[in-house]
């Protein structure tokens, strides 16, 4: 590629534009701009730099701010002139990979990927590295996924004897004696070259084969292994013949497992991309007879509104070099211009190469949905530590509540006292974690003495299973409530261990023990909402289990004591089976369209002993 700088442009206030742009050649190439401190601050490519340069500056509007700003802070211009726009593409992506300019975009994408390699040595050994040295050894990849490396290499494993020491097999040291066989010989997984039990032909035709299959050309290994066991099966040898059966199969499931289109589809690539205003995705599948053996998607981060155009021909200018891919034929979403001469664009309409790359973009969907989930997830955890450390400050807690319980009874209009506690951990809802409670020891309707028999029998089982204990207990209700739960923390000694608080309804009061006077949180404070949030949930939830039991769907409930069986379940047994008789009475196989197999037979095996 014949290279070389044209020359810089010093520009000031009293710089003439029409001569800067006069002088520039009409020739591809690679501009950068420069800012007073002499950085490099954007990098672009050009079909005809004297056009391209002179578009920035004689204009009175800008389509894009980002633009106009780029072009304000320009203090000096630098052209290197290439023979085509490929080699200009080619600069254009090593110049911002090396630069990172403040004004290109920023290809996301700092992985070390994972090779296979093929050791540069007598009896070859075949392993996973992340690093590629220049020692005359084969690297195949990079590979996208350490998972892909490993299903590889127990395949080939599966199929050859290899050997996996570190000795030098050379001629000499063989002859000599010098090694003895270890532990994978006598387990067969190893044919012993060390003591010349195998010869170095037959070990280079597994390492042949072995190249085949990792790059992804099974047909012609399945092909060979089908000769060699029609001639030992010919030649009476049965069980070698089994053997060369058994590799067989073996390959033909890992090829099953493989994204087949057409099998006459040979080595394409097939790029798309899915882009908004502040971000691009591109991905890529290599393919192989008609298999995807190689997939990866990039993260493009805009900086000035790039078009989707320079973006796929930037990508595919780095995930070409990188991945080492040099096929014939690129399927693309859209026409990207002449960047890669001697390459075979194709922007399919219908048929296989249409499905390719509708997988593909598949894919780059797929891809950046999960990227907004994992930043809404982020989000919700740094917002989770922030409300949780206000609380711990609000409350004067010794340690962030990370876990909390909050308590609530529930017997409307007198009838059949019940109780809930729901879960928080990290300022979100458990809800696997609920629990409701029929109150067994209290006769007649008493808030107090329920509030302290479930306070009692959550935290005796917790300690009994020597589970994790909260870090702050809310107590639905005021004084009393709150001094009938400090009951049972004292009867369990845990007064002291775990924080407790009570919160009335009325006014918003927080009430800490012993101390008459109550809390007023802030209306507009997170620390309040968290906790009005969990009393809501708690009420919810007992309202919920008391109205099951008033309607006469839920007896006392013997479904409660079946291990593994929580309320979600037994709501939806009670919803679509009404009544505990009509549980009963459903087949074995209705239960388990609802519970699953193994719930079911618990659920059937409860009901007839306990004879409901």
């Amino acid at each position: 590629m014949g290279i070389f700088t044209y020359e810089a442009y010093k520009m000031n206030n009293n710089l003439d534009f029409s001569s800067l742009t006069n002088s520039l050649p009409g020739q591809p190439g690679v501009y950068q701009f420069y800012d007073q401190k002499g950085s490099i601050i954007y990098v672009g490519k050009a079909k005809n730099l004297k056009k391209r340069v002179s578009s920035y500056f004689n204009r009175k509007k800008f389509d894009s701010y980002k633009v106009k700003v780029l072009v304000g802070k320009v203090a000096d211009v630098k052209c290197i002139v290439v023979e085509s726009e490929s080699d200009a593409l080619l600069l254009e992506n090593t110049l911002i990979k090396k630069h990172q300019p403040r004004y290109n975009i920023l290809l996301k994408d700092d992985k070390t990927f994972p090779w296979i390699c093929i050791k540069n040595e007598p009896f070859p050994r075949v392993f996973s590295t992340r690093t590629v040295i220049n020692d005359g050894s084969k690297y195949f990849g990079p590979f996208t996924s350490a998972y892909a490396v490993k299903v590889l290499l127990t395949l080939v494993r599966q199929l050859y004897q290899l050997r996996t020491c570190k000795h030098a097999l050379t001629k000499q040291n063989i002859q000599s004696g010098k090694f003895k066989v270890c532990l994978e010989y006598h387990i067969g997984n190893c044919k012993a070259p060390c003591i010349g039990l195998q010869n170095e032909d037959n070990y280079e035709l597994s390492i042949a084969q072995i190249r085949e299959i990792i790059k992804g050309n099974l047909n012609e290994v399945i092909s060979y292994l089908k000769k060699e066991m029609e001639a030992k099966a010919a030649a009476f040898l049965f069980e070698e013949a089994l053997q060369f059966k058994e590799k067989i199969e073996i390959l033909s499931r890992y090829q099953s497992k493989s994204t087949i289109v057409n099998s006459s589809i040979h080595d394409v690539e097939v790029y798309s991309i899915v882009s908004d205003e502040k971000e691009a995705f591109v991905n890529f599948l290599k393919v192989v007879k008609g298999a995807v053996i190689q997939a990866h998607t990039v993260e493009i981060k805009k900086k000035l509104d790039e078009d989707d155009r320079d973006l796929l021909a930037f990508a595919i200018t780095d995930i070409r070099s990188r991945f080492g891919s040099n096929s014939g034929e690129v399927i693309l979403p859209l026409d990207i211009g002449d960047f890669f001469p001697g390459i075979k664009l194709t922007i399919p309409k219908q048929g296989d190469k249409k499905k390719l790359l509708d997988l593909s973009r598949r894919n780059a969907l797929s891809y950046r949905i999960e990227k907004m989930k994992k930043t809404s997830a982020r989000k919700a955890s740094a917002s989770a530590e922030r409300i949780l450390l206000t609380l711990q400050s609000d409350l004067r807690l010794k340690e962030k509540p990370v876990h909390i319980e909050c308590f609530d009874n529930s017997n409307i209009q007198g009838s059949e006292p019940v109780a809930a506690c729901v879960v928080f951990k990290n300022a979100l809802p458990v809800k696997k974690e609920y629990r409701h409670y029929n109150i067994k020891e209290v006769k007649g309707i008493d808030d107090f003495a329920s509030m302290e028999e479930v306070v009692f029998r959550r935290y005796r089982r917790l300690l009994e299973e020597k589970q994790s204990l909260p870090q702050l207990v809310v107590i639905d209700g005021g004084k009393g409530q709150l001094n009938s739960a400090l009951k049972s923390l004292d009867k369990l000694e845990l007064r002291g261990k775990i924080a407790i608080i009570g919160i009335a309804k009325k006014l918003e009061e927080i009430y800490f023990p012993d101390d008459p006077v109550p809390l007023y949180i802030d209306k507009n404070s997170e620390s309040l909402k968290l906790i009005q949030n969990l009393r809501n949930e708690a009420h919810r939830f007992g309202i919920t289990f008391h109205r099951l039991k008033r309607s006469g769907t839920m007896t006392r409930s013997v479904l409660e004591d079946i291990p593994g069986l929580g309320p979600k379940s037994i709501e939806r047994l009670f919803s679509r089976f009404k009544s505990v008789e009509g549980i009963k009475n459903a087949s074995l196989e209705l239960l388990a369209e609802e519970l699953g197999q193994s719930r079911a037979l618990k659920v059937r095996e409860h009901l007839q002993l306990n004879k409901l």
